[in-house]
């Protein structure tokens, strides 16, 4: 893959694809462009990818939804606007696509970077991992990110992740289930885990992984509610005015300004 993206960094090994977010200036946060992409590098996955590696910065892996794109679009008048479905499809693709894919994270996880942690087979991380669920502190909730955090970890874990926001260490976040394993050198453990996947037929992780998810069908089934859900908060007039005030003050909503 040659093309030059604007949010993302693609490597092509085959049959290892790796995308990496890159977008330092705002904490490899989500924007529609990055989705868009991420879905053009899916697009054009044939049989001799059976891999996907996703990755951000030693820092940051992925900090959510880009507040500050969102307060731009309200400031342009274009709220309500706002569609989770392409999101959700990448994660959705993720979690059942015809390849393995693994999430290597470092650094922060937070919000939808969660979403992108739970949609994938296998998580590995670094010491330096924490993850986080901090939509509750601006009125918001993580309805789409749910389906696959239950998915991965259980109701309540994801029900305490999301009522606390605050962040969970590695430690916890592997004894949660969330991180299948982590080590102080983890891009060692990227690649011992890469030379065992290799081996694998992609037509046998096709056919596994379409049985897989035929057992529990949890994505599918809560589609249209997550979807929904995202809608509603992201058109409550309170949620965005909190977003906005966070991001042209860096306060949050229950802090006052100094006087």
């Amino acid at each position: 893959m040659s093309d030059v993206f604007q949010t993302i960094v693609v490597e092509f090994e085959p049959p290892v694809c790796t995308i990496r977010f890159h977008r330092p200036e705002s904490r490899n946060t989500i924007n529609d462009l990055m989705i868009e992409e991420c879905h053009q590098v899916l697009a054009r996955f044939d049989e001799s990818t059976k891999i996907l590696v996703l990755e951000g910065s030693a820092e940051v892996f992925c900090f959510g939804a880009d507040f500050k794109e969102v307060h731009q679009s309200v400031s342009q008048g274009i709220q309500g606007e706002q569609n989770p479905g392409p999101l959700y499809e990448l994660w959705t693709d993720l979690a059942t696509g015809p390849f393995v894919s693994v999430a290597h994270v470092r650094g922060q996880a937070n919000a939808g970077g969660i979403g992108f942690v739970a949609a994938c087979d296998i998580v590995l991380a670094d010491k330096t991992a924490v993850f986080s669920l901090s939509e509750l502190l601006f009125g918001l909730y993580p309805a789409c990110v749910l389906p696959f955090l239950i998915r991965r970890i259980g109701f309540q874990k994801a029900h305490y992740m999301t009522l606390m926001t605050q962040p969970i260490s590695v430690d916890q976040a592997h004894q949660w289930g969330l991180v299948d394993a982590f080590d102080v050198n983890s891009k060692d453990l990227l690649r011992k885990h890469l030379l065992r996947l290799r081996r694998l037929s992609r037509s046998g992780i096709e056919k596994y992984k379409k049985y897989f998810h035929s057992l529990d069908d949890i994505l599918a089934r809560s589609k249209a509610k997550a979807l929904a859900g995202n809608r509603d908060v992201f058109m409550d007039r309170r949620n965005i005015e909190m977003i906005s005030r966070y991001v042209e003050t860096g306060l949050f909503p229950w802090e006052t300004p100094a006087i």
